[in-house]
């Protein structure tokens, strides 16, 4: 039943109601909203509302009959402090204040480091909540056990001498980066303490270079156990695993600035060769645009128009039929151009507005001079179409391989997000490097790189296989060589998918029939892979070239 809107109650910009929507079974919910503009069209109102705890891209204008008047929460005054002679005066004092200062003043005391022990950085409000909604209940992130725990060997699978894989320790910064990334909290999420059971401190590592068993397969059922070594509760690895994701990167947004302007999507349709695309979030384009029913795009420059008859007269000078740049890559009819954003400003700065309607996260620079750009393009008989893109920074000083990489809607899962990020770290290993995202990840990024981290590292796990009767030997090290995937999420990424346990003094990786059943129906969809040998890339030295 609908609840219509109580017409003598004037809504406001910030006032929150429960109001009326579809969720994805088509059933009626009726989540709270904020308003975030008002506007009058002829003979009724419409206003803008953002869901609470739901993503962005659901916001929407809706009519009065979808708001419920009788929840009406109009939005809070600020007391303004008085002042005197200019400068800021003190409030009377009230029981409430004193009660809540106290309770801040206790909360404060709680939660503050104790001297002498070294804690990580905090994360920002928005990036722990954007992380904590995508990881999956269904596969928690550990927490090691320790000796204590270790004792219930019940609970892992028994180990045979048949078909066991070794894992070679030959540097301590893997244990302690193994032991630091699970203890400063930045991989998982926190676990609860569980009533009458200690954590105990697993003991150190004795020497750096002991063999331990890694890999185990049983016949029945089938299953497998990887044997990583303990190592010292260290903050300080020699590789700096950071306590928090990096907030400043060249690409991300400083959510400070946010006005109501930006929270609103400013483009309701958006014309783009064959397919018309409804855009997710603001993007700064002309502001005589903002108001047309359809913003006309060139499918192959990019540029922006306001009718279609522009569009068709442009398209009668526009040369173009693929992206500006270098092929670099063409399998079938998937290609990759390089784009140098000094080279092809224009180019790449339509690119990031078109983008930016997509990505909530990341900011609009329009000195692109520092980036490259990697468009993947579909072919067919009028040309190259752009299907996604990523950007990378000429010079990285923390090893990101990308900055920003976005699919566009129509080609959204179908795979092509996961061949974005098999291409860029396909560069990494022709560059000789380990890469890893800017961060903060978008809701859907994270979703990719997990699942991408995810086959990547257990087709490996998978393919180990006895040499001449004896062990085989891999270490983390091994793992972020093969893959160019960095070490830290390498280990991250076992410790999302729970495989990291503490076993009679070591670490274990415990790889369950499940997850080998998951991971092969998840590699037969899997038909889009990159091909090395179709790529035609020389990596350049940009230090040597000034300023590009």
């Amino acid at each position: 039943m609908t609840k219509m809107a109580d017409s003598s109650v004037d809504v406001v910009e910030g006032c929150r109601l429960p109001v009326l929507r579809k969720n994805q079974e088509n059933e009626d919910e009726w989540p709270l909203a904020e308003i975030l503009s008002v506007k009058e069209i002829p003979g009724r109102k419409l206003y803008y509302v953002h869901y609470i705890d739901f993503n962005k891209r659901l916001d929407e204008w809706v009519t009065p009959d979808r708001l419920d008047m009788k929840k009406l929460q109009f939005p809070k005054k600020e007391a303004k402090t008085p002042t005197k002679n200019g400068l800021p005066g003190s409030r009377p004092s009230s029981p409430e204040r004193e009660v809540r200062k106290s309770l801040d003043l206790n909360l404060q005391t709680a939660t503050a480091p104790s001297r002498g022990k070294t804690l990580p950085t905090p994360k920002r409000k928005a990036e722990s909540v954007s992380l904590a909604t995508q990881v999956s209940p269904a596969t928690p992130v550990p927490s090691l056990p320790g000796s204590a725990e270790a004792s219930q060997a019940s609970v892992y699978p028994a180990v045979r001498d048949t078909n066991t894989f070794i894992l070679k320790s030959n540097a301590r910064d893997d244990h302690e980066q193994l032991t630091s990334l699970t203890t400063n909290g930045t991989a998982r999420r926190p676990m609860p303490n569980q009533p009458g059971r200690k954590r105990k401190q697993p003991p150190n590592c004795g020497g750096t270079d002991e063999i331990i068993k890694v890999f185990q397969y049983n016949n029945s059922p089938r299953c497998a156990n990887v044997y990583l070594p303990p190592g010292e509760d260290s903050q300080d690895s020699s590789d700096g695993i950071p306590s928090a994701p990096r907030m400043t990167g060249s690409l991300v947004s400083d959510r400070s600035h946010d006005d109501i302007v930006t929270r609103m999507k400013n483009i309701d349709c958006i014309e783009l060769g064959r397919h018309r695309l409804k855009p997710w979030y603001f993007s700064p384009y002309p502001q005589e645009l903002t108001t047309l029913p359809i913003l006309y795009l060139c499918e192959f420059c990019l540029k922006y128009l306001k009718s279609l008859k522009c569009l068709q007269r442009h398209l009668t000078k526009c040369n173009l039929r693929h992206p500006p740049g270098n092929e670099i890559y063409r399998k079938g009819t998937i290609s990759f151009f390089e784009i140098d954003g000094r080279k092809n400003k224009t180019y790449s700065q339509n690119l990031c507005l078109l983008a930016k309607c997509f990505l909530d996260h990341k900011t609009l620079y329009y000195d692109t001079d520092p980036f490259l750009f990697y468009v993947m393009t579909e072919y067919d008989s009028k040309g190259f179409h752009i299907v996604g893109y990523f950007s990378k920074e000429k010079e990285s000083t923390e090893d990101y391989n990308v900055a920003c990489i976005l699919t566009l809607p129509p080609y959204q899962r179908r795979g092509y997000g996961k061949l974005l990020i098999e291409f860029s770290y396909e560069l990494s290993k022709v560059e000789g490097k380990t890469g890893t995202p800017e961060k903060p990840l978008s809701d859907l990024g994270l979703l990719s790189y997990r699942s991408y981290w995810s086959q990547t590292i257990l087709e490996i796990l998978m393919d180990l296989k006895p040499d001449n009767g004896e062990r085989p030997q891999i270490t983390i090290n091994d793992i972020s060589e093969i893959t160019s995937v960095k070490k830290e999420d390498v280990i991250s990424t076992l410790q999302y998918l729970n495989l990291i346990n503490y076993y009679k003094g070591q670490y274990i990786l415990t790889l369950s029939e499940d997850i080998v059943e998951g991971h092969e129906r998840a590699m037969q969809k899997r038909h889009l892979r990159i091909d090395s040998k179709c790529l035609h890339f020389t990596p350049k030295d940009w230090s040597k070239r000034g300023k590009w």
